[in-house]
């Protein structure tokens, strides 16, 4: 759609396995969401691409953040964002190489899209849609475009693309993408909280008479992301009825909630030392990145493609997750009124406030090697397309995650918060070194797979596209879920290390893994039209896949048997000269998340936090009505519905706390936390003129739980966007987009540390301080393209 503008949201993928309190307050959110939001309607275009991709989905439109790609939510929790860029996944895995420190929807890309779930299921082993990208190659003469966007919080983003034409049939292509984001509020302890960088070079021969064309490709890219995993909680007031009030003069989304002090310290899983860093220093992406892509035409209709990637990087990112806010106050917490804190000279004083904030920072960092391999041929015939496709992907990774916690002040007067600490618990910052969420693997894993699709036209009235995958999974490496003498696996304890001793006498040393497994998904899709404007369609993807190597990075082995996704979902379409409508019943569910809970119980066990691993299943039930209108000249409507219903299936765990009391969650049943029942999405566009354009997107979400026990929930609201688009002349557009017009303003997702409180304890809480993340501020955008 045309406004696709730049504004992108972030949902990425998380390990399944990393701990629920980094994954809730994370932009990696994993979340378990709508069925469907797909228009199928589509299908009654003839174009081959139609049984791929998907449209009118407002892509990169969305409310959370300036520069990332939007998920499109399926009603299961994420296993990655999909993002493809010239048919590769951008990046293997998104933890810890975050797709938006690679990729950006910038003047570098021709073409954008979405390639449906049954698509990326077949073509990529993975679950979801996935943005389908491609980079602009060099064209006949000289050609540029420079895209420059700016908001009155004062983001500053650069992009140009510069392609032309070489002697003997050689192009050229030329990419620069440059950010800088100091965020919707003012951070002391990092200049940006978005500085990236990102250069792309290609390189390509036009062969045999423009049958062929190879590519080479280089990319650098330099991201310092800490908006995505550090910024994005802050203090409130829970009311009690679903609502918020702000804390005090602490404004939700304008105020930050981070420590002035940029250091950290932390204990290396590896080494056992005691190292430093800076939060914009643990941030850093850094990839190189080398691609070869051939494309060859027949003249009989064959058509073969190849592509090759290597890549060598870092990638990391840092979660400040939000623990328990401890009332000082509170008499059930004697002893906790000793806490310190250090003036501007250096000194230990007095903390006199009311609250202290519980932090776990996860500073995950990983040196990746990955080698991708992708060859595809297709052969259209009169009515049908076959495609035949192999992959062959390589990945290798040592990573770690090394965590930390501290404690910090909760200023009621919007000023920054300091660190703090409990004089009589310790005599500095940071502590328990890695005892909660702390990860570490080391290893390959390797994809080989065969992939087939046939779309097929049997007649003027249906239409059927079908296809299967068949995947080896290879795993061997080796992690740290260690077992003493007893055959029980040894948690995480403070200072825990490789090499480490634990209480018992285990040594804790790194446990080989090697693990052989065979996957498959099927796909079938139909639509039959009954005329020329009434039909019916329908399909079915079922996914069989095991875990992935980052679910083996906690303290215990992941649940290994296979993890089933049925997908079905059927309905009817109507088009006429002023509307296209589908509505369908959809059904998906997933077998198997292997998941790791931080539990804790702030009053009787004095903040002790305790991981607790489980594997769940999930189902969702759904209700989709999609249409878009043309009720009159210059005027558009896109109109969206989806119920559903959403449910824990088999969501139980327990941990022992130290003095013997035991927390225990049994959530089967309950609606999945953060996930509304109704979604209604609302996209009117009017062209003022042939070169001016309004449009609005409103979005509106219900009743959301905010633990998983459904004790806490939030009520319903809207996202809303709208803007103007100005086509100046042939080379020169402009836009201005309002994010969050109506200017709502609340809390959203879950509450910090409340996975054990049960509707019976939280009848009676009201007025009550919490942490949690919150909805994206008011924000003017401006933006010009200029082509030259």
């Amino acid at each position: 759609m045309s406004n696709f503008v730049a504004e992108i949201f972030t949902w990425e993928s998380t390990s399944n396995t990393m701990n629920m309190n980094c994954i809730l307050k994370r932009k990696t959110w994993v979340i378990i969401a709508m069925i469907m939001m797909t228009h199928p309607a589509m299908l009654a275009q003839e174009e081959s691409n139609s049984s791929k991709e998907e449209n009118n989905r407002n892509v990169m439109l969305n409310a959370a953040s300036a520069n990332g790609p939007r998920e499109i939510q399926i009603g299961l929790p994420s296993a990655d964002v999909n993002v493809l860029e010239n048919g590769m996944p951008v990046t293997y895995a998104t933890n810890p190489h975050s797709v938006n420190t690679i990729w950006r929807s910038d003047a570098s890309l021709n073409y954008q899209g979405l390639l449906k779930i049954s698509e990326t299921a077949i073509t990529t082993g993975n679950i979801g849609y996935a943005v389908n990208s491609f980079t602009q190659k060099g064209e006949k003469g000289f050609n540029g475009t420079l895209n420059y966007k700016s908001n009155h919080f004062g983001m500053q983003e650069f992009s140009l693309n510069v392609n032309g034409s070489l002697p003997k049939n050689w192009y050229y292509s030329a990419n620069m993408y440059q950010d800088f984001d100091p965020g919707t509020f003012k951070i002391r302890s990092t200049p940006y909280q978005d500085r990236t960088q990102i250069y792309k070079g290609l390189l390509t021969k036009r062969y045999n008479e423009d049958r062929g064309e190879f590519t080479a490709m280089y990319r650098y890219s330099n991201s310092h992301n800490v908006y995505n995993y550090a910024t994005q909680s802050a203090p409130f007031i829970y009311v009690g009825d679903g609502s918020v009030k702000e804390y005090g003069k602490f404004k939700l989304g304008t105020t930050s909630y981070l420590p002035v002090d940029n250091n950290m310290t932390y204990r290396d899983m590896r080494t056992g030392e005691l190292k430093q860093t800076t939060l914009y220093d643990a941030c850093l992406n850094r990839m190189s990145e080398v691609s070869l892509m051939n494309t060859y035409k027949w003249d009989n209709g064959l058509t073969w493609k190849a592509s090759l990637k290597y890549d060598h990087s870092r990638g990391a990112m840092v979660y400040q997750t939000p623990m328990s806010i401890i009332d000082l106050n509170d008499p059930d917490n004697p002893g906790v009124n000793n806490y310190m804190y250090h003036d501007i000279t250096g000194k230990a004083q007095p903390y006199t406030g009311q609250y202290v904030q519980t932090r776990m920072s996860c500073l995950n960092a990983g040196i990746i090697d990955e080698a991708l391999f992708t060859s595809e041929l297709h052969k259209s015939f009169k009515n049908s397309t076959l495609r035949l496709g192999f992959n062959e992907w390589f990945y290798h990774i040592d990573y770690a995650s090394n965590t930390t916690m501290y404690d910090q002040s909760v200023p009621s007067d919007g000023g920054y918060a300091l660190r703090v600490w409990d004089a009589n618990q310790r005599d500095s910052y940071f502590y328990d070194f890695n005892k909660n969420a702390s990860e570490y693997y080391k290893g390959s894993e390797n994809k080989l797979a065969l992939y087939v699709t046939h779309d097929w036209n049997l007649n003027k009235k249906l239409n059927l596209y079908y296809g299967g995958r068949i995947e080896w999974q290879h795993l061997n490496g080796e992690n740290a879920a260690v077992k003493n003498d007893q055959g029980n696996y040894v948690g995480r304890f403070s200072d825990y290390y490789l090499g480490a001793t634990a209480a018992d006498g285990t040594l804790i040393a790194p446990s080989k893994l090697k693990y052989n497994w065979l996957n498959y998904d099927l796909s079938l899709s139909a639509t039959y039209k009954l005329n020329n404007r009434f039909g019916f369609t329908g399909d079915f993807t079922y996914i069989v896949q095991h875990p992935k190597f980052e679910a083996f990075a906690p303290a215990t082995l992941p649940n290994t048997n296979r993890i089933s996704v049925p997908l079905g979902r059927a309905g009817i379409y109507y088009n006429n000269s002023w509307i296209s409508l589908t509505s369908l019943f959809s059904y998906i569910s997933k077998t198997n998340n292997n998941s790791t809970l931080n539990l804790q119980d702030r009053k009787e066990h004095g903040n002790e936090i305790k991981a607790a691993p489980l594997a769940y299943d999930i189902q969702t039930w759904g209700w989709t009505t999609d249409a878009v209108m043309h009720p009159f000249k210059g005027f558009d409507l896109h109109f969206l519905f989806t119920y559903q219903q959403p449910t824990y299936k088999k969501f139980e765990t327990s941990v022992s706390f130290s003095d013997g009391c035991v927390g225990n969650i049994n959530a089967t049943g309950n609606i999945v936390a953060e996930i509304p029942q109704v979604l209604v999405e609302l996209d009117p566009s009017y062209m003022l003129s042939k070169d001016i354009k309004l449009w609005a997107s409103f979005r509106y979400f219900s009743k959301t739980y905010a633990n998983i026990n459904e004790a806490y929930y939030f009520k319903g609201h809207w996202e809303t966007f709208g803007g103007v688009n100005w086509q100046v002349n042939k080379k020169l557009s402009l836009g201005c987009t309002l994010v969050n017009f109506l200017n709502q303003t609340g809390a959203k997702g879950s509450i910090a540390g409340a996975e054990l409180i049960t509707k019976e304890d939280a009848k009676g809480i009201r007025n009550q301080i919490m942490t949690g993340s919150y909805l994206r501020p008011f924000t003017v955008e401006f933006n010009a393209s200029l082509k030259f």
